[in-house]
Protein backbone atom coordinates (compact mmCIF):
# COMPACT_ATOMS: atom_id res chain seq x y z
CA UNK A 1 0.00 0.00 0.00
CA UNK A 2 1.79 3.27 -1.21
CA UNK A 3 1.04 6.19 0.74
CA UNK A 4 1.73 10.21 0.08
CA UNK A 5 1.17 11.93 3.49
CA UNK A 6 2.01 16.18 2.86
CA UNK A 7 2.39 18.55 6.04
CA UNK A 8 3.54 21.91 6.66
CA UNK A 9 0.22 23.62 5.54
CA UNK A 10 -0.98 26.68 7.56
CA UNK A 11 -2.13 30.07 7.33
CA UNK A 12 -0.17 32.95 6.56
CA UNK A 13 -0.34 36.60 5.14
CA UNK A 14 0.23 38.07 2.13
CA UNK A 15 4.53 38.02 1.80
CA UNK A 16 5.11 34.78 3.60
CA UNK A 17 6.52 31.80 3.10
CA UNK A 18 5.62 28.30 3.49
CA UNK A 19 7.28 24.50 3.14
CA UNK A 20 4.95 21.83 2.40
CA UNK A 21 6.40 18.21 3.21
CA UNK A 22 5.34 15.08 0.84
CA UNK A 23 6.60 12.32 2.99
CA UNK A 24 5.89 8.53 1.28
CA UNK A 25 5.90 4.98 2.27
CA UNK A 26 5.16 1.74 0.81
CA UNK A 27 6.25 -1.55 1.22
CA UNK A 28 8.99 -2.03 -1.00
CA UNK A 29 8.21 1.34 -2.38
CA UNK A 30 9.96 4.07 -3.51
CA UNK A 31 9.50 7.66 -4.95
CA UNK A 32 12.50 7.29 -6.54
CA UNK A 33 11.12 5.76 -10.05
CA UNK A 34 8.58 8.29 -9.56
CA UNK A 35 7.87 11.72 -10.96
CA UNK A 36 6.07 13.71 -8.47
CA UNK A 37 4.17 16.39 -8.79
CA UNK A 38 2.38 19.28 -6.91
CA UNK A 39 -1.23 20.04 -7.50
CA UNK A 40 -3.66 22.90 -5.65
CA UNK A 41 -7.43 23.10 -5.03
CA UNK A 42 -9.45 26.54 -4.48
CA UNK A 43 -12.91 26.36 -3.73
CA UNK A 44 -15.17 25.88 -6.33
CA UNK A 45 -12.43 25.59 -8.26
CA UNK A 46 -10.52 22.21 -10.43
CA UNK A 47 -7.74 20.19 -9.07
CA UNK A 48 -4.61 22.51 -10.80
CA UNK A 49 -0.95 21.50 -11.66
CA UNK A 50 1.28 23.75 -9.71
CA UNK A 51 4.63 22.53 -10.53
CA UNK A 52 6.62 18.85 -10.70
CA UNK A 53 10.05 17.23 -10.79
CA UNK A 54 10.89 14.50 -12.10
CA UNK A 55 12.47 11.09 -10.80
CA UNK A 56 15.82 12.44 -10.42
CA UNK A 57 15.38 15.95 -9.91
CA UNK A 58 16.66 17.00 -12.79
CA UNK A 59 13.93 18.43 -14.74
CA UNK A 60 11.52 20.61 -12.79
CA UNK A 61 8.39 22.48 -14.27
CA UNK A 62 6.50 25.27 -12.72
CA UNK A 63 3.01 26.85 -13.63
CA UNK A 64 3.48 30.59 -14.50
CA UNK A 65 1.35 31.62 -11.95
CA UNK A 66 3.98 30.23 -9.36
CA UNK A 67 7.54 30.30 -11.09
CA UNK A 68 10.36 32.61 -9.37
CA UNK A 69 8.01 31.88 -6.03
CA UNK A 70 7.91 28.31 -5.40
CA UNK A 71 10.73 25.87 -5.32
CA UNK A 72 9.66 21.97 -5.60
CA UNK A 73 12.75 19.44 -4.42
CA UNK A 74 13.30 16.13 -3.75
CA UNK A 75 15.06 13.36 -1.44
CA UNK A 76 14.93 9.82 -2.83
CA UNK A 77 16.86 8.91 -0.52
CA UNK A 78 14.22 9.81 2.52
CA UNK A 79 11.33 9.40 0.32
CA UNK A 80 10.37 12.72 0.26
CA UNK A 81 9.68 15.78 -1.58
CA UNK A 82 9.08 19.59 -0.77
CA UNK A 83 7.20 22.65 -2.00
CA UNK A 84 8.98 26.01 -0.62
CA UNK A 85 6.66 28.76 -1.47
CA UNK A 86 7.58 31.59 -0.70
CA UNK A 87 5.71 35.60 -1.52
CA UNK A 88 2.40 34.01 -0.97
CA UNK A 89 -0.42 35.99 -2.53
CA UNK A 90 -3.79 35.43 -1.11
CA UNK A 91 -4.93 33.45 -4.33
CA UNK A 92 -2.63 30.94 -3.46
CA UNK A 93 -5.41 29.66 -0.78
CA UNK A 94 -6.04 26.32 -1.37
CA UNK A 95 -5.60 22.45 -0.14
CA UNK A 96 -2.16 21.17 -1.97
CA UNK A 97 -1.88 17.70 -3.14
CA UNK A 98 1.20 15.92 -3.24
CA UNK A 99 1.21 12.88 -6.35
CA UNK A 100 3.13 10.06 -8.09
CA UNK A 101 3.37 8.96 -11.37
CA UNK A 102 5.17 7.61 -14.04
CA UNK A 103 6.39 10.58 -16.21
CA UNK A 104 6.56 14.59 -15.22
CA UNK A 105 3.33 15.77 -17.04
CA UNK A 106 0.93 18.40 -16.21
CA UNK A 107 -2.45 15.95 -16.66
CA UNK A 108 -3.52 15.07 -13.10
CA UNK A 109 -5.01 11.73 -14.33
CA UNK A 110 -1.82 10.67 -15.32
CA UNK A 111 -1.09 10.55 -11.36
CA UNK A 112 -1.61 7.02 -9.95
CA UNK A 113 -0.84 7.79 -6.03
CA UNK A 114 -1.95 11.06 -4.03
CA UNK A 115 -1.75 12.10 -0.44
CA UNK A 116 -4.81 13.85 1.35
CA UNK A 117 -4.18 17.32 0.90
CA UNK A 118 -2.75 20.06 3.54
CA UNK A 119 -4.58 23.62 3.69
CA UNK A 120 -2.71 26.33 3.06
CA UNK A 121 -4.52 29.72 3.76
CA UNK A 122 -3.11 33.03 2.66
CA UNK A 123 -4.80 35.96 4.34
CA UNK A 124 -3.93 39.66 2.88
Amino acid sequence: QVRLVESGGGSVQAGGSLRLSCAASGRTWSISAYAMGWFRQAPGKEREFVGGINWSGGSIYYEDSVKGRFTISRDNAKNMVYLQMNSLKPEDTAVYYCAAGPRLVVTKSTYAYWGQGTQVTVSS
